[in-house]
């Protein structure tokens, strides 16, 4: 099946299987890596992406399915060379280790900031409960999404 999509402001037409997933037609077809496959369930969240401004879990999408849509990967988040205000507070507080989920808490992350510009703590974690983060417990990935949005105000 032919679909046409939008990612990280570029035209994309292309052939695809009718059940190849969001995620491997991002990663296998476009070779956008930063979208991470963790559990194929969505219940990790490392595959987090932007679907016309929603974030979504692009393992359980399909790409058939995302036909006509505007997507954005944590590769579209840089702008003119510059890091998202999120991609910098994460690397300057140290909200990452291993770096697996961190594309997919980034997603989130901005997701959440676009409804809610001023979270509390508690918004944040509750915003992040469908992201597993194995490495960090989480407090400076909270502390990262409340220094980016004191930056993005």
């Amino acid at each position: 099946m032919q679909i046409n999509v939008k990612v990280n402001g570029k035209e994309h037409t292309s052939d695809v299987e009718p059940m190849l997933s969001l995620a491997a037609y991002l990663r296998e077809v476009l070779l956008l890596t930063g979208t991470h496959i963790g559990c194929d369930t969505s219940s990790c969240g490392a595959c987090t992406i932007t679907v016309d401004g929603r974030a979504v879990k692009s393992c359980t999408l399909l790409a058939v399915q995302a036909d006509g849509s505007d997507i954005t990967t944590i590769e579209g988040m840089a702008q003119n060379g510059e890091m998202h205000p999120l991609q910098a507070s994460f690397k300057e507080n140290h909200g990452l280790q291993c770096g697996f989920c961190t594309p997919g808490m980034i997603m989130t992350a901005a997701d959440l900031l676009k409804e809610n510009p001023n979270p509390s703590e508690a918004e944040i974690r509750h915003g992040l409960e469908g992201n597993f983060c194995r490495c960090t417990g989480y407090h400076n990935i909270v502390k990262s999404i409340q220094h980016a949005a004191e930056s993005m105000k």
